[in-house]
């Protein structure tokens, strides 16, 4: 059997447990690999500032894969690698047909230096101080990372399904929380895509990849991943996509996956 070349994890109900934690075994795992090294490739909906929580885990190569694939952040050396951004005309032309087909529709904006916020936008997170507030014309005034569009009233699939239909393939729309909160990404930009950019300058096949997801917004990498599990506890379209299933986040699945795949 071949060994993956490296390792693509989602963080949030794949690799972090529930209380937003890094257990030791699945620490002790990650400097296994790092040091026989497999790179372990952090790719997460987070945006840069939760995900630099974690970036202490990342190991040596030094790279994560940020806001759905947005951002490729050289956590090394503290700096953009790649960056495949949402243009603000593109962007504001979604957010008005989106509003006009699904009314009660709120929006924010992510980008480097934080995130934006319309007044109606009810973050459920706590919001950094220096948060920029307004109407999305006077937030998306710069490229974007991510846009978000929040609703309180439909279901995260309803609202996902009547927002594709508006916006008819010209963002690549996801989601990955409880709330009915939708990520929306640059055109073709998802976590598989960046990935694949990040792997094809490594040399690396999608074959080479084994990847660990939870939620509708790993759908694209673990389709695009040689060998793909979704954990015990993921969404249903999740663990119906993946080729294997993990166990849940809370008993370090993807590290137990790991240690029998490498015989760590």
């Amino acid at each position: 059997m071949t060994l993956p070349r490296l390792v693509a994890t989602d963080l949030d109900g794949t690799l972090v447990r529930s209380d937003g934690s890094v257990s030791d075994y699945t620490r002790d795992v990650l400097v296994e690999l790092d040091e026989r090294g497999v790179p372990v490739v952090f790719v997460t909906g987070r945006p840069l500032r939760w995900a630099e929580d974690v970036f202490e885990h990342v190991g040596a190569h030094g790279l994560a894969i940020v806001s759905n694939g947005g951002l490729v952040w050289d956590v090394a050396n503290s700096a953009v690698h790649l960056e495949r951004a949402i243009e603000p005309e593109l962007g504001l032309d979604v957010c008005r047909v989106i509003r006009e087909a699904v009314p009660g529709s709120s929006f924010a904006v992510e980008s480097l230096a934080g995130i934006g916020l319309e007044p109606a936008f009810l973050e459920r997170h706590r919001v950094p101080q220096g948060a920029r507030r307004g109407t999305i014309e006077e937030l998306f005034d710069t490229p974007a990372l991510k846009l978000l569009a929040r609703h309180e009233e439909l279901t995260p699939q309803e609202f996902w399904d009547a927002a594709e239909q508006a916006v008819q393939g010209r963002l690549v729309i996801t989601w990955s929380s409880a709330t009915t909160l939708l990520e929306i990404s640059g055109p073709g930009v998802t976590k598989a895509s960046t990935l694949e950019i990040l792997c094809e300058a490594r040399g690396i096949g999608a074959h080479e990849v084994i990847a660990f997801g939870d939620m509708p917004n790993d759908l694209p990498m673990l389709s695009w991943a040689g060998t793909s599990y979704a954990m015990a506890d993921a969404h249903p379209t999740v663990r119906e996509a993946a080729q294997h299933v993990a166990p849940g986040h809370d008993e370090d699945g993807v590290a137990r996956v790991l240690a029998g795949v490498f015989g760590l």
